[in-house]
């Protein structure tokens, strides 16, 4: 299994993935689930480059769950793919799509491609077709976008309502991203939110796994020095690990105990109601119990 998040603020985007895959428990191996697309300058010593692009004009970044086997293709065919746009037009690929949605487009077609491939196959195999997608970045001209790319090769796209998507081994890291990610979230604040989801994941599954890879995006600005491996040794990430278990524990400590009696306390526990009585069946004398 594998744990991904994508995160799209006011200031930029997150994005946070594990590296552990496992086809059974005596079978765990480390992959990178993130892949960083960006646009550069190619090197003008070099003669049989095609035409330069322009330069730093996008940046998008891809996190992949599922199928190791599907996720890597498609990777690998996402460079590649291109849409027909008529006789008039180029082909439409990520490396000259005017907006990310038409970059997710191409990444939707990509996946279409590797399920025409591979799909009757892996059926066949008693396999099923199971990979989905975070996809997210900024092409000049327009605002950062974030999607979330399901195995058919359809999507849907992050709003202010909801502003992160996350893959794989969700349900332990997401109370936290409720509770505290808004569009207004620092970025900083939310790497750090991030990494607390990650942490609880970690902690409950065993799917799960270091290391980690995470990238902050500053809006505009079409590249990122913000990106890190974090492994066992990290010092941030244990800080993490140690400072929220103990904080949790803390809380955990200071909020009072049930008391059954009422007693004097703001914050009964049984109601004066007949509403909230349990559901009985007494027995009489003379009942016959079978």
């Amino acid at each position: 299994m594998t744990y991904c998040i994508g995160i799209r603020l006011n200031a930029g985007l997150v994005f946070l993935s594990d590296s552990r895959t496992n086809a059974g428990i005596d079978q765990i191996s480390t992959f990178r689930k993130m892949m960083v697309y960006e646009s550069a300058p190619r090197p003008a010593q070099d003669p049989a480059a095609p035409e330069p692009l322009a330069s730093h004009d996008r940046f998008m970044v891809l996190l992949s769950a599922g199928n190791l086997s599907i996720s890597q293709s498609v990777r690998e065919i996402l460079q590649l793919e291109k849409l027909d746009r008529g006789p008039d037009l180029p082909p439409l690929t990520i490396w000259n799509a005017e907006s990310m949605f038409d970059a997710v487009r191409v990444l939707g077609a990509a996946v279409r491609r590797v399920y025409e491939q591979d799909a009757t196959s892996l059926r066949n195999a008693g396999i099923d077709f199971n990979a989905s997608f975070i996809f997210g970045g900024q092409i000049k001209g327009e605002a950062m976008r974030l999607f979330l790319v399901y195995s058919a090769g359809n999507f849907i796209e992050a709003t202010r309502e909801t502003c992160y998507f996350q893959v794989g081994e969700s349900k332990y890291g997401k109370p936290i991203l409720d509770r505290i990610l808004t569009p207004d979230t620092p970025l900083d604040e939310a790497a750090k939110c991030a990494l607390v989801s990650m942490d609880s994941t970690l902690k409950s599954n065993l799917g799960v796994g270091l290391p980690l890879d995470l990238l902050v995006y500053e809006q505009g600005s079409f590249r990122s020095a913000q990106h890190v491996c974090i492994d066992e040794h990290n010092a941030y990430f244990r800080m993490i690990r140690n400072t929220w278990g103990q904080r949790l524990h803390e809380v955990f400590e200071a909020i009072d105990d049930p008391r059954w009696d009422g007693g004097d306390t703001a914050h009964p526990l049984m109601g004066g109601s007949a509403r909230y009585e349990p559901m009985r069946k007494i027995t009489q004398p003379g009942d016959r119990i079978v």
